[in-house]
């Protein structure tokens, strides 16, 4: 009986993180535009799934994550759309294959910290902060990969959207950590009942 509860808490977590990053893509919640760069912040739901629901669900949440992303190419997203133009089996690779490592990384990586950390906190904060990079380093190094030869992707526009790194990674980490990390610790020990943060006490261990 315990596993079929658990289990329907995870479907039904699955189905309010999915729902949150559909949310987050059609309102002003999910990305932060700076000039013709995006920077988003629909990585904490993929991350908390990732840390909560593991691998496999958290990979299909950012695969969720990345097709919203794609459909945003077609939705006056104009760097998108550009993207796309030039390139579409780019585009649509460095849609999902970032997002989709978000989930997977961190539901991998959070027991793997928790069993060589005394501190539950740390598992938290680091699995977040790797989950974090992966989109931003990913996606950007594709980015950049695939279009430098590029009359988009050379010359000045690469100089600006390089510049543009530096302020996506920490605007991204420093919301995207704290809430990932707190979140996770409250939907891990209070939705989920994880065993594991019910005898270290949370996020404070």
């Amino acid at each position: 009986m315990r596993n079929t509860n658990t289990q329907v808490r995870q479907t039904a977590l699955t189905a309010v993180l999915a729902a949150i990053v559909l949310l987050m893509t059609f309102t002003p919640l999910g990305y932060l535009y700076v000039g013709p760069v995006a920077i988003t912040f629909m990585v904490i739901p993929v991350v908390i799934g990732g840390i909560t629901l593991g691998p496999a669900r958290g990979g299909f949440l950012g695969g969720v994550f990345g097709a919203s992303s794609l459909a945003k190419c077609f939705m006056g997203d104009v760097f998108g759309a550009t993207l796309f133009s030039l390139n579409p089996l780019a585009t649509i690779a460095a849609c999902f294959i970032p997002r989709i490592l978000i989930g997977v990384v961190a539901g991998l990586l959070f027991p793997a910290l928790q069993k060589l950390s005394k501190n539950n906190a740390a598992a938290f904060i680091g699995t977040a902060v790797a989950g974090t990079l992966t989109n931003t380093v990913l996606f950007i190094g594709m980015v950049v990969a695939f279009f430098r030869n590029s009359y988009f992707g050379g010359g000045p526009f690469l100089t600006i959207f390089v510049s543009f790194f530096s302020l996506n990674v920490a605007l991204e980490l420093v919301v995207g950590v704290v809430i990932s990390a707190a979140l996770s610790a409250v939907l891990n020990r209070f939705v989920l009942n994880a065993p594991q943060c019910q005898s270290t006490g949370g996020i404070t261990g």
